[in-house]
């Protein structure tokens, strides 16, 4: 693929085929992710790469205290709920998503199997948890850092054939995740990917969500015109 058929033709993938992906392939989109920008090369990203027993473990632990009212653990900031442009955003590809699945505005049980599928990893094949080490905690360029290694490893495994989504609903609750991913404590759990083959048949994997025009997100200094 070209560079510019990557970007424009990526989407987040929520439906995925059962499929295995192997694991030489997995080191390869990571490998090619690592070639991201760093903060002075300091490289803060670690990788989990978890499949089979231990990821339907954790899917089944998320579930459980989710569903229990348990808190979520997550081990990052999430700020206060979104407001203005930034919550009309999050509701527009919301009722894009929920267009595409069928799910009526007043349909509970549809709109909490959707939410369950995120704690699911949405049934993907394998997850990808991006960590970080502990000592650089406190540090803004770090989680800045993750940013852009996961988005280099999405492009790079859509470049593959592979379909990702980067979520937090896969590690929200962090004692579970830690338990059976084997994350060693001086690594901070920074967000989930979920990866594997995309499902064509699944209709939420063709919405493409909107963005904002150049225009709207950006002011030329200097520029003549």
């Amino acid at each position: 693929m070209k560079f510019d058929d990557v970007i424009l033709g990526r989407r987040s993938i929520r439906g995925y085929k059962p499929d295995p992906v192997p694991k030489k392939l997995i080191e390869e989109i990571i490998n090619l992710a690592m070639r991201a920008p760093s903060s002075m090369n300091t490289q803060p990203w670690n990788f989990t790469v978890v499949t089979g027993e231990p990821l339907d473990k954790i899917r089944a632990g998320n579930t459980e205290r989710m569903i229990a009212g348990i808190p979520q653990s997550r081990e990052f900031r999430t700020g206060q709920a979104f407001a203005g442009h930034h919550r009309d955003r999050q509701v527009g590809v919301a009722k894009q998503l929920f267009s595409a699945m069928g799910i009526a505005r007043d349909d509970k049980e549809m709109r909490q199997d959707w939410v369950l599928r995120g704690f699911r990893q949405f049934d993907a094949p394998v997850c990808v948890i991006v960590t970080y080490d502990r000592v650089l905690d406190g540090s803004d360029d770090t989680p800045f850092d993750c940013g852009a290694v996961a988005t280099a490893l999405v492009n790079a495994a859509w470049s593959r054939g592979l379909g990702a989504v980067i979520n937090s609903q896969g590690i929200m609750q962090s004692p579970v995740v830690r338990e059976h991913a084997g994350i060693a404590d001086d690594q901070v759990i920074m967000k989930s990917i979920a990866l594997g083959w995309p499902d064509d048949s699944f209709p939420a994997n063709a919405v493409v969500s909107e963005r904002k025009s150049v225009e709207e997100a950006t002011v030329f200094v200097g520029f003549d015109g």
